[in-house]
């Protein structure tokens, strides 16, 4: 007969089992496969997120709305994920990582499918909405993920490339329903990446190595309120929300007004001209995972700096009058923004400690945010200065972020926390 105590046991040894397992390494067949499959979750995730924002026109055109009322179509999206990643890393830690994560993203998918085929605009947002309540459960949790599973040598560039993959899949999810509506309506373009979404939820399902060290916590509320409210008693995370705030408040801004400078005198570009912006963000796909790499050698402390000052470098460079010098500026403030996100996330993760769930949707939360204040302020400073007004918004965000990045190199490491060896100084941390 069984002995009563097997379950207990059991149950006592998970925790045991997740402390000695092996941590995913660079190099490896593991992270290979982490990597191919947050790739393909980070691509899809923000696909399925932009893909409406070059068909708020057609919008326009086929449901009789203004362009205020087709914005809602993404910003609707984007709201109701800010606050639900609040509580998908609690979900997660209920349920597991990977399962939440998958049915977020095949469930996303869905939706979008959906999308293609609602006869009217009021059920469009509907399913728009509930897209932002799916989407949640990946993005919080994929950082929340790394952070337990990748080692502390290998998690920075773990992060570079699942951002890598978000940003190829924001821009890929723009071009596709942006050319194919052309040809064969919007409908055919939200249905393709619909398929895509499908296709990357599959890949990730089956690539992504099994949580080891996760170990399931009862979900209780009290807990969880808890654990946000210990977060802010940390002497570096509260900066690191305000940093996600800064980074792409600042990004978004820059990219909302551009377009009306260059569509204006003395530059005069056609909007198809303009759309080609779009295609600097590949850039981000190699910042996030260099600098997100380097970061993870010399230390977050010594590198999140440069990011910033790379920014504000670029926001002074679109302020100059010839093209390329602009072009040139934007290339700098998207290859910062992509490196500094990449190692404000990771070091979210890295500091939250058995929070890191929470942490990380705060930080996201606080991310999101940034896009739709920052982003709608901007408007206010184009509207009464023009660009030059736009400029000096934007270089106060990223002054601010630099000023915070240069506390932050002072921060006390935290003495229960791992440190990577560094050619440069012994104990550079995380």
């Amino acid at each position: 007969m069984e002995s009563p105590t097997t379950p207990v046991s059991v149950a006592a040894s998970a925790p045991h089992d997740a402390a000695h397992a092996p941590f995913i390494h660079h190099g490896t067949p593991a992270f290979r496969q982490t990597n191919l499959a947050l790739f393909a979750a980070g691509f899809a995730t923000f696909g399925l997120l932009y893909c409406v924002q070059p068909l708020m026109p057609e919008f326009s055109r086929d449901y009789g709305v203004s362009a205020a009322g087709s914005a809602l179509s993404l910003s609707l999206t984007t709201g109701v994920l800010a606050v639900a990643m609040l509580f998908a890393g609690a979900l997660s830690d209920a349920w597991g990582r990977k399962s939440v994560m998958v049915a977020s993203l095949l469930s996303s998918a869905l939706l979008v499918l959906v999308t293609a085929v609602m006869p009217n605009w009021t059920a469009l947002l509907v399913v728009r909405t509930l897209l932002g309540l799916t989407l949640s459960g990946l993005p919080a949790v994929a950082m929340t993920y790394l952070g337990e599973e990748m080692h502390v040598e290998s998690i920075g560039l773990g992060m570079g490339l699942y951002i890598s993959g978000s940003a190829v899949g924001g821009m890929g999810g723009r071009l596709i329903t942006g050319v194919l509506a052309d040809f064969f309506g919007w409908r055919a373009g939200v249905m393709v990446v619909g398929i895509i979404g499908v296709l990357a939820g599959a890949i990730f399902w089956r690539a992504l190595p099994p949580s080891r060290h996760f170990v399931a916590q009862p979900l209780r509320w009290r807990l969880v309120v808890g654990r946000f409210a210990g977060m802010f008693h940390d002497r570096g995370l509260p900066w690191l929300f305000v940093e996600g705030f800064l980074l792409l408040g600042a990004f978004v801004t820059v990219y909302n007004y551009l377009g009306y400078r260059l569509l204006a005198a003395p530059y005069n570009l056609s909007q198809a001209v303009v759309g080609l912006i779009f295609g600097i963000y590949l850039v981000g796909t190699f910042s996030s995972a260099w600098m997100g790499h380097l970061a993870g050698k010399l230390g977050r402390r010594k590198v999140l700096w440069t990011a910033f000052a790379l920014m504000l470098a670029g926001v002074a460079l679109t302020m100059c009058r010839p093209l390329p010098l602009i072009m040139l500026g934007i290339v700098a403030v998207t290859f910062g923004f992509f490196g500094g996100h990449s190692i404000v996330s990771s070091w979210v993760g890295r500091r939250a400690g058995a929070a890191k769930a929470q942490a990380s949707s705060v930080y996201l939360f606080c991310y999101y945010m940034g896009s739709s204040v920052a982003g709608a302020s901007g408007g206010l400073f184009y509207a009464s200065h023009g660009w030059n007004g736009v400029a000096l918004f934007v270089g106060v965000l990223v002054l601010a972020g630099l000023l915070i990045a240069l506390r932050l190199v002072r921060l006390a490491p935290l003495v229960n926390v791992a440190t990577p060896p560094t050619p440069m100084s012994r104990g550079a941390m995380p």
